[in-house]
């Protein structure tokens, strides 16, 4: 039984809510004589996926997810791994709910939340809800976060977006590594994560506003001061409707020296080498979404200052199968996708797809 409850996938909101049944009338049933403080099956949960709940979710159901999730956090103190779906948004109530529960020290990954602008706070960082949740959560190895984006009318942004908080806690996450961050340029929480020591970050994905100035963007400044110990950067723009894509920093290689693998979006930058006068950069691999002449050239550039680069891959593209005719092999993306194999092969580096194959 309890390897039944061990590992839970909830795909809809009849299946939360029998769930969500099953362990109140628990425990209502358990009783404070008993050995262990915490009912079951409430206590044999470890990880509990609700990703694929979007699909079956509408706006008349968000209140009755809001309200499962409330009654049904307290319930499972040991926790260690929980995936939410950032097309439900999180109301104060149920934050609170994840906040004041035993055992937030068993989490060691949080997923698919979603970020409300509203949490913002222009007087403390302390008094978002997110940043008191992490406080809480001191062992997170994974965390990823989903904001809301800029609307192209920036006067519709409330002003206490584009002011820096007058007070800002610092979080303690010493084993944190992962960390994703997108479509939210400014919050309390980045405030937050921007004075908090994170010795282990080695993996970083978030969508650039370069374009935008601190304070009203936080994420250049993010990597000017975390990206010393990253490892793997990706920049990623969430596709929505319409997709506004901002450009990313040019100056990676100053601030993140010690990446291996780069993940660049649209639009591409003109990557520029760092300051000492021969840099020898640990970078292996570099993707983008398509093949592009201008960001060749920047490529072409830096190669000599890349030894250790082993592939470029082309993620938005996939190689045609080898039956097609050779005069579809050599147009259009597909062209050019075997004009850079030639290039970069006689360098020993590989090209590619979307799928990893060469």
């Amino acid at each position: 039984l309890p390897l039944m409850y061990g590992r839970i996938k909830i795909r809809t909101v009849s299946c939360l809510d029998k769930l969500s049944t099953c362990l109140c009338a628990a425990d209502q049933k358990w009783d404070s004589i008993r050995r262990i403080p915490y009912s079951t099956p409430g206590r044999w949960v470890q990880v509990l996926d609700l990703s694929e709940l979007a699909d079956t979710v509408d706006s008349r159901l968000v209140y009755t997810v809001d309200l499962l999730l409330t009654n049904l956090f307290p319930l499972v103190p040991f926790l260690t791994k929980l995936c939410l779906t950032p097309a439900v948004p999180l109301s104060r109530r149920v934050l609170s709910s994840l906040t004041n529960r035993d055992g937030n020290s068993n989490l060691r990954s949080l997923g698919g939340i979603c970020y409300d602008v509203s949490f913002h706070s222009p007087v403390a960082t302390g008094d978002d809800p997110f940043v008191r949740l992490l406080q809480r959560c001191y062992n997170l190895e994974r965390l990823e976060i989903i904001g809301r984006g800029f609307d192209s009318d920036f006067e519709s942004l409330p002003d206490a977006l584009f002011q820096e908080p007058a007070s800002t806690v610092k979080l303690f996450l010493p084993k944190l590594h992962s960390l994703t961050i997108l479509s939210m340029p400014t919050s309390s929480l980045l405030v937050s994560l921007l004075d908090t020591r994170l010795p282990r970050l080695r993996a970083l994905s978030i969508t650039p506003y370069d374009d935008i100035p601190y304070p009203a963007s936080c994420t250049s400044r993010f990597l000017d001061v975390h990206g010393q110990s990253i490892f793997t950067l990706s920049f990623f723009t969430p596709k929505s409707w319409p997709t506004l894509l901002h450009p990313s920093p040019s100056t990676l290689f100053h601030t993140c020296p010690n990446l291996r693998h780069l993940s660049l979006e649209y639009p591409l930058p003109e990557l520029a080498l760092p300051d000492s006068t021969l840099p020898t950069l640990p970078l292996q691999i570099v993707s983008i979404p398509r093949p592009d002449m201008r960001f060749w050239r920047v490529l072409e550039r830096l190669l000599p200052y890349l030894p250790s680069l082993k592939a470029v891959r082309i993620r938005d593209v996939r190689w045609l199968d080898p039956g097609m005719s050779n005069r579809a092999q050599e147009t259009g993306v597909q062209g050019e996708l075997r004009s850079w194999r030639r290039r970069l092969g006689r360098r020993g580096i590989r090209v590619l797809d979307a799928d990893w194959q060469d």
